[in-house]
């Protein structure tokens, strides 16, 4: 008699023809959970060649309109998904911004020229916990892209656009982490460049309307989303110093 445990998953059930359930994913052969199992699932999800976040990688950095279409269109296990890649970038930028010891407070050229010393303790919150607030642009963003192109998509789906586009802001603010530590602090702003480029970029690849008219209008949208995103990052940053003091 055949073992139940090798013919019907453990998950859902159903009955498994070859090494993984045809219903829901899982291996047939999941035993009690070990270490070893853990890092090993780790290392095949995130690091492997084939894994969803390189694809996704890849995608969002060669055609991230594909990406977007068919994620809205019901091809989700193929990548890694949005809120997933957000958090994983925002990991990413925290743990090397505490490797090379970076100090957001460094450039002092962009302080605030006021004598008012909540508004400086405001701003600096802002900066130290930039991370925190990163999640108000994906939300301007998502409010935005709704409102520029209402016609396209719903505000949920671009929602999840904006997941992913946030997380690339955050990979090259990362990146960008580098030239400003050990090459010049001037460099602070390449990294929302790019941003907007990118952007751009991304919305071509992504919606079905003429060229010219996305870029004029991605381009107003995305200082737009930028600007409400920094607004609301310091607003509630003065209301948790005012709370404090």
């Amino acid at each position: 008699m055949e073992d139940d445990a090798l013919t019907y998953c453990k998950n859902c059930e159903s009955e498994i023809v070859k090494n993984y359930c045809q219903e829901c994913g899982q291996k047939a052969s999941v035993n009690q959970v070990t270490f070893k199992e853990t890092i090993d699932d780790f290392i095949e999800s995130v690091f492997s060649i084939n894994a969803p976040l390189f694809k996704t990688l890849k995608y969002l950095i060669v055609n991230p309109g594909a990406l977007f279409n068919n994620f809205l269109l019901g091809k989700r296990k193929r990548y890694y998904k949005p809120v997933a890649f957000f958090v994983l970038t925002t990991i990413i930028y925290l743990l090397i911004r505490s490797l090379i010891g970076f100090d957001p407070l460094m450039d002092t050229s962009v302080s605030v020229n006021s004598d008012d010393e909540m508004m400086v303790l405001a701003r600096e919150n802002m900066l130290m916990n930039s991370n925190n607030f990163l999640f108000l642009f994906v939300f301007s963003l998502s409010v935005f892209l709704k409102l520029f192109f209402y016609k396209t998509y719903a505000l949920a789906e671009f929602v999840v656009v904006s997941f992913y586009i946030v997380g690339i802001y955050t990979l090259l603010i990362t990146i960008n982490l580098f030239f400003i530590q050990f090459v010049n602090a001037e460099f602070q702003a390449i990294a929302f460049i790019f941003m907007a480029v990118y952007f751009i970029y991304a919305m071509i690849t992504f919606l079905k309307i003429p060229k010219i008219l996305i870029v004029i209008k991605a381009t107003i949208l995305f200082f737009l989303a930028t600007a409400v995103y920094q607004i609301l990052a310091f607003l509630i940053s003065y209301l948790i110093v005012f709370i404090k003091n």
